[in-house]
């Protein structure tokens, strides 16, 4: 994991939980089961999972479901400080092109966002995920 972030614990307990999340996975097509954990500005984690369906494009990612249970719960004013991807398989876990651009309406930008890599966990600033995010609140 990078040293850039000071709450190397935090982060690999926010894991551990995006990695209870994937448990609940609905995968039964892919079997790549996945769970996301949001730490939220407020101190708040909110987790998801995967669920797939069989019309593969209506699939919905780890990420974007704990997302949305964010603002279903505490508003469309949360901001995400820290972000964990884990999965079932063993398998490297960034968060896909699509969730990334979801997420970058509510995260900082130099949130950390730890995942399953090739070789162990890696840590990055979400601005390293997605250097180019269309924003239209920082036009």
């Amino acid at each position: 994991m990078n040293n850039e972030f000071p709450a190397e614990i935090e982060l690999l307990k926010l894991l551990e939980q995006a990695l209870q999340a994937a448990q609940h996975a609905y995968a039964p097509y892919s079997d790549f089961r996945v769970g996301a954990a949001l730490r939220l500005t407020t101190g708040e984690v909110v987790t998801g999972a995967n669920v797939e369906n069989v019309s593969y494009g209506l699939t919905i990612c780890a990420e974007r479901s704990a997302l949305v249970q964010a603002i279903s719960r505490f508003g469309p004013e949360i901001q995400i400080e820290a972000v964990a991807v884990a999965n079932l398989n063993s398998a490297a876990s960034p968060p896909c092109g699509a969730c990334r651009q979801v997420l970058a309406e509510f995260i900082l930008p130099d949130a950390p966002v730890i995942f399953h890599a090739a070789g162990g966990e890696r840590t990055m600033a979400f601005r390293e995920l997605l250097p180019l995010a269309f924003d239209m609140k920082r036009k």
